[in-house]
């Protein structure tokens, strides 16, 4: 499982870099990846097939049946943080979910690095 894990990671972070949105670079073997259903059947929560935390993706589904796109989007987020954490969490508390730029930064990245 570590080893899918980190050849998961590594597949999104090469995706991501290419973009250099952020200076500091994820470093994918500090990126833990949880499967937590529970937390998805939560009322706000329900929405979402993965979350991101700063060091931390947290799944709705076993990383075997997450998507490729998933997975980037979401470590998106944790070079978002890692790099901008006050400023992520201040947009995540004062901007709605759609307009979030961090969240809107993701899904470029995500259309923007998918294979044709």
């Amino acid at each position: 499982m570590a080893d899918e894990r980190r050849a998961r990671l590594e597949q999104a972070w090469a995706r991501l870099e290419p973009l250099g949105l952020y200076p500091r670079p994820v470093p994918v073997e500090r990126v833990h990846v949880l499967t937590v259903p529970w937390l998805f059947r939560l009322p706000r929560m329900q929405r979402y097939g993965g979350y991101a935390l700063w060091r931390t993706i947290l799944l709705r589904r076993p990383l075997s049946q997450t998507s490729d796109d998933l997975l980037t989007h979401e470590l998106c987020h944790v070079w978002q943080a890692q790099n901008r954490p006050l400023h992520v969490f201040l947009k995540w508390m004062t901007t709605s979910y759609r307009e979030n730029p961090y969240e809107v930064e993701a899904r470029r990245a995500v259309t923007d690095t998918r294979a044709a």
